[in-house]
């Protein structure tokens, strides 16, 4: 895999590449929807790749490992082939759901025991087998394994997380460069910046990762807890700390404000259930502000739902249907939902890239965050 720099606003630290790997070319910045089973809830592959634009979809380690499991997916010849996508995907190790399983899991400096949230077996993550998962998923770039540490942690609990992250990080790169590749096209892996808010712990973990990063690395343990500012600001500490040269990956954010501001502090590439959880909750994201289609001012609007939008939904079904639609508990309504909010995100990055190659970029974000994130 390679990063491709190929301009930068002068009035901010934006910047737009491209990520060339063995699947595809994915131009940054990028929004990555999110295929946690192996699917993205309630699209169509064919929507996916026409209408909405997606050039990589994510996998989750935890939840492919545990079904349909490694057998099944060894079998298929990999994710790509078991869900039929044929662009990048990329894998989270899993640390975040093993994260988010307090009090069904322990942390040792072996690795990570844990419980099924589905039948309660027993099962354990270390470094070494986590890139045995990763490499029998197949996926284009792997993460490496770490521990999320809160947002809301004290100084000496983020730095025993940052050390055991990095104990971590060493054993996962020495058994990746150990392995292979297991269907015929090249793999690689970011390695995870953590620290909390503490930007000493983060130019530590910075510096620590970057003996390991190949084209990309990727920031971790943020929109966990802290506040906003506080994920502002470690994107700016972390800004001169990272080469031009590696594509760096914001891990699960956000809001499409978190996004525009993420990318003016030099981040590439984003992922978030948000658009379509979110949207399967009837709440859109649009270039006018954030609709709540249940409400009843939308009962006899019957315009459309996003006249500057870029889906074919926008223009084909008006408010007053939609709103319908969920009130009805018609399952249509998330999928309308979803497939306008992923299209959202995803011009939203192409038209923040537009702008990046314009130079214009820094003005032309200040007024859109006003404009998007008011409420209609």
């Amino acid at each position: 895999m390679k990063f491709k720099l190929l301009a930068k606003d002068p009035n901010s630290n934006a910047r737009c590449g491209i990520v060339s790997t063995d699947h595809g070319d994915i131009h940054t910045p990028i929004f990555m929807p999110v295929g946690t089973l192996g699917a993205v809830k309630g699209v169509f592959h064919k929507d996916l790749k026409e209408d909405i634009k997606a050039e990589i979809i994510l996998g989750n380690t935890y939840h492919l490992y545990l079904r349909p499991g490694l057998d099944t997916l060894k079998a298929a010849g990999g994710l790509h082939k078991f869900e039929s996508w044929d662009r990048p995907i990329l894998t989270d190790s899993g640390g975040f759901q093993v994260f988010s399983l307090t009090g069904i899991r322990k942390l040792t400096k072996e690795g990570c025991t844990f419980s099924s949230h589905i039948d309660g077996s027993r099962h354990c993550f270390t470094p070494e087998n986590n890139v045995d998962t990763q490499r029998i998923i197949g996926a284009d770039i792997m993460m490496a394994l770490d521990e999320c540490c809160p947002g809301d942690a004290d100084f000496r609990y983020a730095e025993k997380s940052l050390s055991l992250t990095q104990d971590w990080l060493e054993r996962y790169s020495k058994r990746f460069n150990e392995t292979e590749a297991l269907y015929g096209y090249d793999q690689t892996f970011f390695p995870i910046i953590q620290g909390c808010i503490y930007p000493e712990l983060r130019i530590r973990a910075a510096e620590h990762a970057l003996r390991f990063a190949d084209a990309g690395i990727a920031i971790g343990g943020l929109a966990v807890g802290e506040p906003t500012d506080k994920m502002y600001e470690m994107l700016e500490v972390l800004h001169p700390v990272i080469p031009e040269d590696k594509a760096r990956y914001l891990m699960g954010v956000g809001t499409p404000a978190n996004i525009l501001e993420a990318i003016a502090r030099g981040v590439d590439m984003f992922d978030c259930v948000m658009p379509t959880r979110n949207g399967r909750n009837g709440m859109l994201f649009t270039w006018n502000g954030i609709m709540n289609m249940r409400n009843a001012k939308w009962e006899k609007d019957f315009s459309e739902l996003d006249p500057t939008g870029t889906s074919f939904v926008d223009h084909c079904y008006s408010k007053a249907y939609l709103r319908h639609l969920f009130i009805a508990k018609e399952m249509f309504a998330a999928m309308i939902a979803t497939e306008h909010n992923l299209a959202f995100y995803l011009d939203l990055v192409r038209t923040a890239r537009t702008h990046i190659e314009a130079g214009d970029f820094a003005a032309w974000k200040e007024a859109t965050v006003k404009r998007i994130t008011s409420r209609l």
